[in-house]
């Protein structure tokens, strides 16, 4: 006799009706959860860690609420739930913001979709119009783009998409000095306040190989000044190949050197340290997570130094090395756990057409850990370098708030390097008036639905916005069509004002991408006619 299967983990094919309302019940659950949370004056949602010594979590994130709900009871919600997750999530990857936004209006397509589709519409025609439609949104907010300048402009910017006065001006001097390609390091802070501090030059997070390098032990800190620089991936063993290096570089007439390599015997270091009198040299681990960011870094400081990077994988030694393929900056500094230089000698007009490659390269990735390493890599080739320490009154409110800044931070660079439009859901609101004219001009009825679903679906995270203030939305969008063009409700302030001109804005970036993920997720999850239950998936695969 077989075991018997409890129902969750009994496979199963599902039709409709069953697909849409199991699909709904799931998607208003997750979107139900994240809602309160959109807007200056949001609620909160309060997560129990699974561990019983863990602390809640304090939760006002779109993305974090929907990873953090892993799974519904009834199978066919869970399925809906874990469709919009993942539409949330991957928004939350590719620009850092906007997954609220998307989350509600995501809900309103589906919901008026799905009560179109059950009076007798054709799903996948109210498709396709759906997502041609959105073309006409994106456009719209398109036109009204706004690109930022300065460190006001910049703080405005930031306090709109984190809601903290002090973190958004320090952030908007950070940007304004280093600029949304700039190197941010961010760490906890070490009191209650925010500090930021500015390096010159560029630094990478590997140090020095013997501390007998490092003559000011009270500073920690080797500095050198107009220094030649080999940058290799070469495992330096042999004292006989330093020799080699050292008299080449010595007939140079260079009076200190930066060694970048991936390691050094004690035999190798121990003849540098004998020739100190000679030539300053301060060997430094190559900059690595694995040997394609190595081969990167070494290539990078290379071209922004004016020197050749040497690579085992070529058949290359320090026997060949010659006074033309050493790098030159005018200042280096070391220590146990970073370097750094500044004034690279190397070509303006080659390392310009190098940050140009991986600018466009930047474009066309979407995965997020390549566009953390570009943007680093570019980053430090420009030269911009700021150290952030984050401090709060308590270890729990320093954790949330250094990730309210990286959150900030990455919305930030779309904002600064796409521009902004005007904020508390006005720009969204504003494209009603075209979707209203299209719909009356569209030739069939599917068309004229979609218009009319994407019209309500553009004025749903404003009315969300208004409604967590404690606002009545009827009555405040009374008020906002009367005053005008530009104009919305600062719910902070409690008055109509020109968004744009009291400095209120959205990313572009984030707002384009939330109404492109909204829709064409929607527009496809409506065509879902059948559901495929297999076992359990608690035991088939985990997710994270």
């Amino acid at each position: 006799m077989g075991k018997h299967r409890p129902k969750w983990q009994a496979p199963g094919v599902v039709f409709q009706p069953r697909v849409y309302q199991g699909l709904q019940k799931g998607i208003n659950t997750i979107a139900d959860a994240i809602r309160p949370t959109l807007g200056p004056l949001p609620r909160f949602v309060l997560n129990e860690k699974q561990s019983k010594a863990g602390r809640p979590e304090l939760l006002d994130d779109g993305a974090v609420i929907a990873r953090r709900i892993i799974q519904l009871e009834n199978r066919e919600e869970d399925m809906g739930a874990m469709y919009l997750r993942h539409v949330l999530w991957s928004l939350h990857e590719k620009v850092g913001d906007g997954t609220t936004t998307a989350a509600v209006m995501f809900q309103s397509i589906y919901n008026e979709g799905i009560r179109y589709i059950v009076a007798g519409g054709n799903a996948m025609q109210l498709r396709q119009h759906l997502e041609e439609a959105s073309k006409a949104i994106v456009d719209e907010l398109e036109s009204q783009v706004i690109h930022l300048q300065g460190k006001e402009q910049f703080a405005k910017l930031a306090e709109t998409i984190c809601y903290d006065p002090p973190l958004a001006k320090m952030l908007g001097e950070i940007f304004d000095i280093v600029g949304e390609y700039g190197r941010l390091d961010i760490h906890p802070g070490r009191s209650r306040e925010l500090e930021r501090e500015y390096v010159e030059g560029m630094f990478w997070d590997t140090g020095v190989f013997s501390r007998e390098m490092i003559p000011d032990r009270v500073a920690g800190k080797v500095q050198m000044e107009n220094a030649a620089i080999l940058c290799t991936d070469l495992e330096i063993k042999e004292p006989r190949d330093v020799f080699s290096l050292l008299e080449i570089v010595i007939r140079a007439d260079c009076k200190a050197l930066l060694l970048v390599a991936t390691s050094f015997s004690d035999r190798a270091l121990s003849v540098l340290l004998a020739n100190r009198e000679k030539i300053q040299v301060v060997a430094v681990k190559a900059p690595a997570i694995d040997a394609a960011t190595r081969s990167e870094a070494l290539e990078d400081l290379a071209l922004l130094t004016g020197g050749r990077a040497f690579f085992q994988a070529a058949g290359e030694t320090l026997n060949s090395v010659r006074p033309a393929d050493l790098g030159h900056a005018r200042r280096i500094w070391a220590r146990l756990d970073n370097f750094g230089i500044s004034g690279g000698k190397g070509d303006p007009r080659r390392l310009r057409q190098h940050i140009s490659q991986l600018r466009d390269a930047l474009l066309n990735v979407t995965e997020p850990n390549q566009r953390r390493r570009l943007h680093e890599r570019i980053g430090k080739l420009m030269g911009g370098v700021a150290v952030f320490w984050v401090g709060a009154d308590t270890p729990l409110a320093v954790e949330a708030r250094k990730a309210l800044a990286e959150r900030t931070i990455e919305a930030m660079r779309g904002a600064v390097k796409d521009g902004v439009l005007p904020g508390g859901g006005i720009a969204l609101l504003s494209c009603q008036q075209t979707l209203q004219k299209k719909m009356k001009a569209a030739k069939n009825m599917n068309e004229r639905v979609a218009y009319r679903i994407l019209s309500k679906a553009v004025e749903s995270p404003i009315r969300t916005l208004l409604d967590n203030a404690g606002l009545e939305p009827d009555r405040v969008l009374n008020q906002i069509a009367l005053a005008g063009p530009g104009s919305g409700f600062d719910v902070v302030g409690r008055q109509i004002v020109n968004m744009a001109g009291v400095g209120i804005y959205d990313s572009a970036a984030a707002l384009k991408g939330a109404v492109f993920g909204a829709v064409h997720g929607a527009a496809l999850a409506l065509t879902v006619d059948v559901l495929v239950h297999m076992q359990d998936p608690i035991t088939s695969y985990h997710r994270t």
